[in-house]
C-alpha cells in the first residue's frame, strides 16, 4: 500500500509538472500571436485602448506576470494577493530613466493593479517594455523572492518573452492614463478566439466565395450564348480577382518581412549597446582585480617582513 500510494504522489506530481509546462507555452505562444497582430493592425490604424488587440494583449501580459506570483503572508499566517506591480517596483528600481515614481504619484490611479496597467501603457508609449522586463529578469534574486517554482518569469522561456515584446518598439502607441482600461477590479480574460480561426491557404488561386460560385455554376446544362457571356465575363473578373488576391498576399508577405528585418536590427542593436555596456565594465573588473591582487602581494610581503624582524628581535 505504501509502495502505491507513493506511486500515486509521483504521478500526480508529473502531470501537475506537465499542466504547468503546458499552460507556460501556450501563455507564451499565444503572446507571440498576440504581439504579431498587433504589429498587423498597426499598419492599418492606431493602437489604442479601443483596439481589441490591445486589450488582449494586456490581459495575456498580465496572466503571465502573474503567473504563480507569491502572496503577501500577514502578521497572522494568512496569505493575501498580490499584483504584478508589486515585483515591478522591486525588479526595476535600477532602470533610468524610470517611469515607477510617475505611476506611484498619480492620483487618479489607487489599486495595484490599476498601477500595472498604467505602467504597461506609459512603457508602450516610451518603447520600453522590452528594456523594463529584462532589467527584471536580470535581478534573479529580486524574481526568486516573488515567484514560486513553476513560473514563466522563473524558466528559461523569460528570456523569449523579452526578446519577442522587443518588436513593439515598432508601433507607436496613444494612450489616456485616465481612461477606463486602467479600472483595477475589471480581470483579465484572454480572447482565444482571434487565434482559432480557420484561414485559406495561401497557394488557392482563388477565394472560397469565388469556388462556391464556381461550383454553383457548373451544375447548370442549358447553356445560351448569353448565359456564355457572363460566364466568360465571370471568369475574366474572377481571374482578375484572383490575382489582386496574390499581389495582396505579396505584398503582406513583404510587410511582415519588412518587420521582421526591423524586429531583428533592434535586437542586433540592443546587443550591440548591451555589449558597449559590458566592455568598460569587464575592463574595470579586470583593473581592480589587478590593483587588488597586487596589493594582497604587497601587504604579503610587508607582514613577511614584520615576521622576520619579531624572529630577529627573539
Amino acid at each position: 500500500m505504501a509502495s502505491r500510494s507513493l506511486g500515486l504522489h509521483v504521478a500526480h506530481k508529473q502531470d501537475a509538472a506537465r499542466s504547468g509546462a503546458v499552460e507556460r507555452r501556450n501563455l507564451l505562444t499565444v503572446c507571440r500571436f498576440s504581439v504579431k497582430t498587433l504589429i498587423d493592425r498597426s499598419c492599418l490604424d492606431t493602437i489604442d485602448d479601443s483596439s481589441p488587440e490591445f486589450t488582449n494583449f494586456v490581459s495575456i501580459l498580465e496572466q503571465i506576470l502573474s503567473h504563480r506570483l507569491k502572496g503577501q503572508t500577514t502578521w497572522f499566517g494568512y496569505e493575501t494577493h498580490r499584483s504584478f506591480w508589486d515585483y515591478v517596483k522591486a525588479a526595476c528600481s535600477k532602470v533610468s530613466p524610470s517611469c515607477i515614481h510617475s505611476i506611484e504619484s498619480m492620483e487618479n490611479v489607487r489599486s495595484s493593479r490599476a498601477k500595472g496597467r498604467a505602467w504597461i501603457r506609459l512603457v508602450l508609449m516610451e518603447k520600453r517594455l522590452s528594456e523594463y522586463i529584462s532589467s527584471a529578469l536580470r535581478d534573479f534574486k529580486t524574481t526568486r523572492k516573488w515567484y514560486e517554482d513553476g513560473a514563466i518569469m522563473l524558466g528559461e522561456e523569460a528570456g523569449l518573452l523579452a526578446d519577442t515584446l522587443i518588436g513593439l518598439n515598432t508601433i507607436d502607441f496613444s494612450f489616456c492614463l485616465k481612461g477606463e482600461g486602467l479600472n483595477g477590479s475589471c480581470p483579465a480574460v484572454i480572447d482565444y478566439m482571434p487565434y482559432l480561426k480557420s484561414f485559406q491557404r495561401e497557394n488557392s488561386i482563388s477565394s472560397d466565395e469565388e469556388e462556391l460560385r464556381t461550383l454553383g455554376s457548373s451544375g447548370s446544362e442549358n447553356i445560351t450564348p448569353e448565359k456564355m457571356a457572363a460566364s466568360t465575363a465571370e471568369a475574366i473578373l474572377t481571374e482578375q480577382s484572383s490575382w489582386v488576391c496574390r499581389c495582396k498576399r505579396l505584398e503582406q508577405k513583404y510587410r511582415m518581412a519588412l518587420e521582421q528585418k526591423c524586429y531583428l536590427e533592434e535586437m542586433v542593436h540592443l546587443r550591440e549597446a548591451q555589449l558597449s555596456q559590458m566592455i568598460p565594465q569587464n575592463k574595470a573588473l579586470q583593473q581592480r582585480l589587478t590593483d587588488t591582487h597586487l596589493s594582497h602581494t604587497l601587504e604579503k610581503e610587508q607582514l613577511e617582513y614584520i615576521v622576520l624582524e619579531l624572529q630577529d628581535q627573539l
